[in-house]
């Protein structure tokens, strides 16, 4: 079996060594092993994998004592495990599209049990991929009971992320908070120069030479949370309004696909308003 060790504390001489030295106590061999220090908190940010006929359970409990005595946010994951994933969309397709293509070719470790939309429009392709959808009407009179029911279907699915995949809703502060480090977001990297309808439409206009798309942890700032990637793209004159929204979208699809790829193989790690990401 493989496992994956991902782990942070306050740094201080001899983590490694410690977990090192727990790891082969479970008969644990290492197989990769990144870390880091982040020079403005001071924290020690560390993902290893493993291979041991040991339990997930025993090399838990061989970690736990080091885990209490450098004071950890430690987790042992199962490297094979799928993280059970939650969708939520509106009506453009093309990031939906994108996770659930990469995750029924196994090439992205989630697993899809529901898709959540505002609209019916993306219905078809929750049923040519066999997933269940559930249409969840959001206003300004039923914010409180549609949020309300999501949380329900998270706790009916046993969900463990969720993926807003150009879902243009604003979640509320308080489901951001509850949430946190749970929720990605995919949108367009002119933010904040150009705002509003029709971004790509409003960089054409101002001849931009380069488009892209920042995926991101939700947080109560309106995108403004943890940026796990971005990617960029270079256009020129030549490229019509139409055009760059195309492009913009093979970029957002990507870029979020990888950001969920890398949380689901836990490679990446809170620090403050910044991530680590162990790619």
């Amino acid at each position: 079996m493989n496992y994956i060790v991902a782990l942070s504390c306050l740094d201080r001489p001899g983590i490694v060594h410690a977990i090192s030295g727990g790891l082969l106590g479970a008969g644990c061999n290492i197989i990769e092993s990144q870390q880091f220090r982040s020079p403005e908190s001071g924290t020690f940010f560390m993902r290893i994998e493993v291979a041991t006929s040991a339990s997930l359970e025993q090399v838990r409990a061989a970690l736990a004592p080091i885990r209490d005595d450098f004071h950890m946010d430690l987790r042992v994951s199962d490297a094979a495990a799928r993280t059970r994933t939650m969708i939520m969309c509106s009506t453009a397709g093309h990031a939906l599209n994108d996770l659930l293509f990469a995750q029924r070719s196994g090439t992205l470790p989630i697993e899809v049990p529901v898709i959540v939309s505002n609209h019916l429009t993306l219905k078809p392709m929750a049923d040519f991929y066999g997933v269940d959808f559930v249409h969840l009407p959001v206003t300004a009179a039923n914010k409180s009971q549609a949020e309300a029911e999501l949380l329900g279907l998270a706790e009916k699915y046993d969900i463990e992320l969720v993926v807003l995949a150009r879902y243009m809703q604003i979640l509320s502060d308080s489901l951001c908070e509850r949430m946190e480090g749970r929720v990605i977001n995919i949108h367009h990297s002119f933010l904040p120069s150009f705002k509003g309808a029709k971004p790509y439409h409003q960089a054409y206009a101002r001849g931009v030479k380069l488009i892209g798309a920042t995926a991101h942890y939700v947080t109560a700032d309106l995108d403004e949370g943890p940026i796990i990637d971005q990617e960029v793209t270079s256009v020129n004159h030549t490229r019509s309004a139409e055009q760059l929204v195309q492009l913009g979208r093979s970029v957002e699809g990507r870029t979020l696909t990888r950001a969920v790829q890398w949380h689901a193989e836990h490679r990446v790690m809170l620090d403050g308003q910044r991530t680590v990401v162990f790619s």
